[in-house]
């Protein structure tokens, strides 16, 4: 099967006042304010669509619009682009949730999915009344998941009984066009990779090195296979693009620089209130120092993890995530010019002419993590 290639639709254009400001800031901790802006919905999702992409995720938190309505904005607004709604278990009632993705699917004509997440924030959630502890909320999600899944796969009616849910009698009217890909689940610990097993076709794996890449793929295909199921695998990649891989590494550069002093100019407002750092607090990832160091590190470890280089370097590092067993690939970049724009169709364009490399033995895109 073909490699599924993925990219993102958001509510609202980046915060920025030129497209380098949001360049740079697509890689700054996200505020929790995001508009809702129907034409850059409705403009991002047909540029997804005319760029070769096959679909795309519309990201979820707290204090944002939507995901659902947002991405009903843009399922309208194209013919052939399915999108992938992140929904959080337990925010609403599985049997509603049901509901609302099998319209949603119907009406599009079968493009809409749910990527169900958990919550990697203890604050976020709380926001929206749900303070029960990361483990209940993985024990919860396993019931969830039960009750939404038997509501998506007929109308017989069917009752549950268990610790946080109880329906009597539940039925739905209408279901998703039959397919093989209707619901993604990530998450890295055995919990996690135990509900995607049990639940979900596409597993989402976390970043990281090539060979913990392979061992996550191995882990969750196993585990699915002790179920009598098969997963396909979805890997998120972060991308900083030029037409040489020594323009990327100075755009890299610059993103750097530029993403810290937008963050922390007190005349820009509090950047770092922010829905990631939320998560990265409660783990002690964000540093104990001012603003600007608490920018810093963050930053630095998300331009660690990105693809810096040319889009034939960039396909030769996502061939490699292809043999070892990545179906998915989404392609997270700042997309604000028309270079952006045919950076990003040129990549597209080597990973659909079959292009697979021989094993690099040395280069400055492979000497970090990879």
């Amino acid at each position: 099967m073909e490699l599924d290639l993925r990219g993102g639709v958001r509510a609202a254009p980046v915060l920025g006042r030129t497209p380098h400001e949001r360049q740079a800031l697509r890689f700054a901790p996200d505020p929790p304010e995001r508009d809702a802006d129907p034409d850059h919905v409705a403009r991002a999702a047909r540029e997804n669509e005319e760029d070769g992409l096959d679909s795309a995720l519309v990201t979820q938190s707290s204090s944002w619009p939507d995901p659902w309505l947002v991405a009903a904005w843009a399922l309208a607004a194209t013919s052939r682009l399915r999108i992938s709604v992140a929904h959080r278990a337990g925010t609403t009632a599985p049997t509603s949730a049901a509901r609302a993705l099998a319209t949603l699917d119907r009406l599009s004509g079968g493009r809409a999915s749910a990527h169900v997440i958990i919550g990697s924030s203890d604050a976020d959630v709380a926001r929206d009344g749900d303070t029960l502890p990361k483990a209940e909320r993985y024990r919860r999600a396993a019931e969830y998941l039960e009750v939404f899944t038997r509501a998506l796969a007929g109308r017989a009616e069917f009752d549950f009984e268990g610790e946080f849910y109880a329906v009597r009698g539940a039925r739905s009217g209408l279901r998703p066009r039959p397919r093989a890909e209707l619901l993604s689940f990530g998450g890295s610990s055995p919990e996690g990779v135990d509900l995607a097993a049990r639940f979900a076709e596409v597993y989402a794996v976390a970043p990281g090195p090539l060979s913990a890449t392979r061992r996550r793929i191995a882990g969750a295909r196993a585990a699915a296979a002790a179920h009598g199921r098969t997963l396909r695998i979805w890997r998120h990649v972060t991308l900083v693009l030029a037409a040489t891989d020594e323009e990327a590494a100075e755009r890299a550069r610059r993103i750097a620089r530029d993403v810290v002093r937008l963050t922390t100019d007190p005349d820009r407002g509090h950047r770092l209130d922010a829905v990631q750092l939320d998560r990265d607090r409660e783990r002690g990832l964000v540093g104990s120092g001012g603003e600007r160091e608490r920018a810093t590190v963050y930053v630095r470890r998300a331009l660690a993890a990105a693809f810096v280089g040319s889009p034939e370097s960039v396909a030769e590092r996502i061939g490699w995530l292809r043999a070892a067993g990545v179906d998915i690939v989404q392609l997270d970049m700042a997309v604000e010019t028309d270079e952006d724009r045919e950076l990003r169709r040129a990549l597209v364009a080597r990973l659909r002419s079959g292009y697979l490399p021989a094993p690099a033995r040395s280069g400055p895109h492979y000497r970090r993590g990879w």
